[in-house]
C-alpha cells in the first residue's frame, strides 16, 4: 500500500520516509513514530493499517540523522541494544525538526494532522504535543516523558500504558495523568510494547482495545 519517500527538515536535513494513502480522500493526516527499531515491517504495518481506515499517514526515519539510515531492526537481542545505542544520539530538538518535516507535508495538503507514537516515538508523540502546532497526539507507553511531565499540550491528547510495564511505574502514569487532567490515560493489563506482534510482551485484547479507541479518538479530532 505505501512507498518510501524523502523529507527536508527546516535545518535542511534530509531524512527517507514511509508513506501510506488511503484510496479516497483522507479523513485526516497521521504522523506513525516509530519504537527504537526504526521504520522496520512492524512499523510499515502500522501505516498501512491507518490508511486502509481512511488516514494519510507517514512515518519519519528518525534514525537518519545517525550513521544508520535506512535503519530497520528486528526485535533480537543484539537489535535492541543498537536500537538503545542509535536512540541516545538524538536531541529531542532535532527529533521535533524531523516530525515537523512529516506534519508540514501532510497539512499543505489540507487535513489536520495527528501524531502516534510506540515507545520511544511515544515520548516523540507527547512532545509533539508539547512543542508543535499539531491537532491531536496518541501515546503508547511512552518512557521518557518524566522530565518533561510539565510541559502543556496544545492539543488533545491520549494515553495507553501497560500495568505491568516494568520500565514505567504506576506511580509515574499517576504523575503524568495528574499533570495532564484534560489528557485521556488508559491502563492495559498488560507490559511494555503490547502493541507490537513481533515481540512477545504482544497482547492481543490490550492491542486491541488500544487501537479502537486511537482510531475513536482520531477521527473525531482529525475528521
Amino acid at each position: 500500500m505505501g512507498s518510501d519517500i524523502t523529507l527536508t527538515a527546516e535545518d535542511g536535513h534530509v531524512l527517507g520516509a514511509y508513506r501510506a494513502d488511503p484510496e479516497g480522500s483522507p479523513s485526516g493526516g497521521i504522523i506513525v513514530l516509530q519504537e527504537i527499531f526504526g521504520v522496520n515491517d512492524h512499523i510499515r504495518e502500522v501505516c498501512d493499517s491507518f490508511a486502509s481506515d481512511g488516514f494519510a499517514v507517514i512515518a519519519p526515519a528518525l534514525y537518519d540523522r545517525s550513521s544508520s539510515r535506512n535503519c530497520r531492526l528486528a526485535y533480537t537481542p543484539q537489535d535492541i541494544e543498537l536500537g538503545r545505542r542509535l536512540r541516545e544520539e538524538f536531541s529531542w530538538e532535532d527529533t521535533m525538526k524531523d516530525v515537523k518535516s512529516a506534519a508540514n507535508i501532510l497539512r499543505g495538503e489540507g487535513p489536520k494532522v495527528g501524531t502516534v507514537g510506540y515507545c520511544w516515538g511515544g515520548t516523540i508523540s507527547y512532545l509533539s504535543a508539547t512543542r508543535l502546532q499539531i491537532d491531536a497526539a496518541v501515546v503508547y507507553y511512552g518512557g521518557q516523558i518524566m522530565p518533561y511531565v510539565h510541559e502543556t499540550e496544545n492539543c488533545p491528547l491520549l494515553m495507553h500504558f501497560g500495568r505491568q510495564d516494568t520500565g514505567i511505574p504506576l506511580s509515574d502514569v499517576e504523575q503524568i495523568q495528574k499533570r495532564h487532567p484534560e489528557a485521556t490515560v488508559h491502563l492495559y493489563e498488560a507490559g511494555h510494547g503490547f502493541n507490537c506482534d513481533r515481540r512477545g510482551s504482544f497482547e492481543a485484547e490490550s492491542a486491541r482495545l488500544a487501537r479502537g479507541r486511537t482510531l475513536t479518538f482520531f477521527r473525531a479530532q482529525l475528521g
